[in-house]
């Protein structure tokens, strides 16, 4: 994610009440104890970590919110790109090269020092190469061609990077590339296993010794205890220091409780086990009232921080390869549907997203009809000629008759060769607000004769079968937003690792068949590089609106309600800078404190 990251009966009720002392047995007494020996807060998290490593991450939450940084960051607040292990940057003239200088006395939590030959690895013989499969690559494609930049050091603390051409949003795409260590991984990318494929594929998963991953974040991993938590621990070698000299963080451990239900995770903050809910994700909507009652009973602030910054969305799977088998990705038959535009269309006027605002959200959501966040100045508005789709089931039926689709007399919705329109929903288990949806979607598309078979799964396997397997019909997930729109290129870029809608053949992947990109896809990759080409701000707003004019008409992704930034903290935490613009409400966790009691 990131992958960014995403929205009974009476014994079930029962069971939830129950979970909170199955799930953390004799953790409290635990955390007290610690907590009397050293500062620490508690958080939680929904599922187990996929990957210590930070090249290869597809999800979000993850562990390197905590332990990594890059060159730059982006301010939480104001979204400005802002010095983090470079201390500054120089841009020459042409716009062609930027020069980077490092912080002094940079060191790994190791304390072996950070310099310029780690930003070459990181960059040079990792991130740009092609045995690596990542993410982090795709933002960092330059024109036509896809070519990346060359990367030199300089000196100990200079290093140069020489653009293709002018790159208008490389200084924000240094802030998501998390330097690693060449001491310690070089050897895991010069050596290969018996497939051929480099070590470090297989380097820092989550079965490593947490002392044998090495940060340069505020935290390096304590321990790991699968299914259960995460222990992060002070990196005494962390750079950034208070006005008074003191080094940063403040806070010494950080306590990632795996609690794989938001009901569960709310009662546990009710009943202090928790220091903060929300901080990867808003508090549930649904919670506000409650928890807003609360607040001085409780000693802790519900923080509101604006519309959220990243988006909810429905996604048909529209992959027409075969696998090295020769078998179809998806059935035929659905391909069909999911390949015609305006069968995408008429799901889109079938859900009631109003009422996902009242019923899921309990009125506190907004309804998001764009793949750009709505802090960002590219986000185009419907005033401006952003295409929505307003709550019509009826104009849905006339869309799917005029393609051919029938109704039978029992008002079920057949394709024109007499096929029941049936599939299979996916979405990640223990997000409520996602399975909230998944319920309504479900029964909206039931009023226009469609069969929505709704499963919520395990997230990591979710996530695998989206970026593996491509075994699935449809899914709701999320994606972590921000100002510039180049930062999704993952997603929308035909070629991107996080093009699940209609992913290509992938690096250390079996080979797919067959693969088609559509015609409105190449031209999102066209727009994406002539957005990253202009230096103009009034251009780049016009080529931004274009794609998201495509976007909707296309709807590969079908955007649903963007939830309000809510995060619940005890007032002992101290120092937050609380919005909704990132997508971590603790993106100053090194500057968090904590008041005596």
């Amino acid at each position: 994610m990131a992958i960014r990251r995403f929205w009974v009966t009476l014994g079930a009720i029962g069971w939830i009440l129950l979970a909170p002392l199955f799930l953390t047995g004799c953790q409290p007494a635990i955390l007290k104890t610690q907590a009397a020996q050293t500062s620490q807060i508690v958080l939680a998290i929904l599922s187990d970590p996929k990957t210590f490593n930070p090249i290869l991450n597809q999800e979000f939450p993850h562990i390197f919110l905590f332990a990594f940084e890059g060159l730059t960051k982006e301010d939480g607040i104001t979204g400005e790109v802002q010095p983090a292990l470079a201390e500054s940057w120089q841009i020459s003239p042409d716009r062609r090269r930027v020069t980077f200088t490092l912080r002094e006395n940079l060191q790994w939590s190791d304390g072996h020092p950070l310099t310029a030959d780690d930003v070459v690895f990181t960059y040079g013989e990792v991130i740009f190469n092609p045995d690596i499969p990542s993410d982090q690559k795709d933002p960092l494609r330059i024109g036509e061609s896809g070519a990346f930049p060359t990367v030199r050091k300089l000196s100990d603390r200079a290093v140069e990077f020489t653009l293709p051409e002018p790159f208008a949003p490389f200084l924000r795409a240094t802030s998501n590339i998390w330097l690693v260590p060449a001491h310690i991984l070089r050897p895991t990318v010069e050596q290969r296993n018996r497939d051929g494929d480099p070590l470090f594929l297989s380097t820092w998963n989550t079965g490593t010794n947490p002392a044998n991953v090495v940060t340069n974040g505020p935290y390096l991993i304590e321990s790991y205890d699968a299914s259960q938590r995460v222990v992060f621990r002070r990196n005494p070698y962390y750079w950034r220091r208070d006005d008074q000299g003191n080094r940063l963080p403040y806070i010494d451990r950080i306590v990632w409780q795996v609690v794989e239900s938001t009901d569960t995770q709310l009662l546990q903050f009710r009943s202090g086990k928790l220091d903060i809910m929300g901080d990867s994700r808003p508090v549930r909507s649904e919670y506000f009232s409650l928890l807003k009652r609360e607040e001085q009973r409780g000693r802790f602030t519900l923080e509101v921080g604006g519309p959220w910054s990243g988006t909810t969305f429905l996604s048909f799977n529209l992959n027409r390869a075969t696998n090295e088998r020769g078998q179809p990705l998806v059935d035929p038959i659905k391909s069909k549907w999911f390949n015609t535009p305006e069968f995408r269309q008429a799901v889109a006027y079938a859900l009631n997203r109003d009422a996902m605002v009242n019923n899921v959200f309990r009125g506190v959501g907004v309804i998001q009809n764009s793949p750009v966040s709505v802090q960002s100045p590219y986000f185009l508005t419907p005033e401006a000629g952003l295409k929505v789709y307003d709550y019509d089931p009826e104009n849905a039926k006339r869309l799917l008759e005029s393609v051919g689709f029938q109704y039978n007399a029992q008002g079920q919705l057949l394709d024109a060769d007499g096929n029941r329109v049936r599939f299979t929903l996916l979405t990640n288990s223990g997000n409520k607000n996602r399975e909230g949806m998944g319920v309504q979607i479900r029964q909206d598309l039931s009023k226009i004769g469609i069969q929505v078979d709704f499963q919520p799964i395990a997230f990591n396997t979710l996530v695998s079968r989206l970026t593996n397997s491509r075994d699935w019909d449809a899914h709701i997930i999320g994606f972590t937003g921000g100002v510039e729109p180049h930062s999704a290129a993952n997603l929308w870029t035909s070629t991107g690792g996080s093009h699940n809608f209609n992913l290509g053949p992938q690096p250390g992947q079996p080979p797919i068949q067959d693969w088609q990109v559509s015609d409105w896809e190449r031209e999102i990759d066209r727009l994406f590089i002539a957005g990253a080409q202009e230096l103009d701000e009034t251009r780049r707003k016009a080529i931004y609106a274009e794609f998201q004019r495509i976007a909707q008409e296309q709807l590969p992704l079908i955007y649903l309600v963007n939830e309000v930034a809510l995060m619940a903290v005890r007032d002992r935490v101290t120092n937050l800078k609380y919005s909704g613009l990132p997508t971590w409400g603790l993106w100053n966790i090194y500057e968090l404190q904590l008041a005596e009691n």
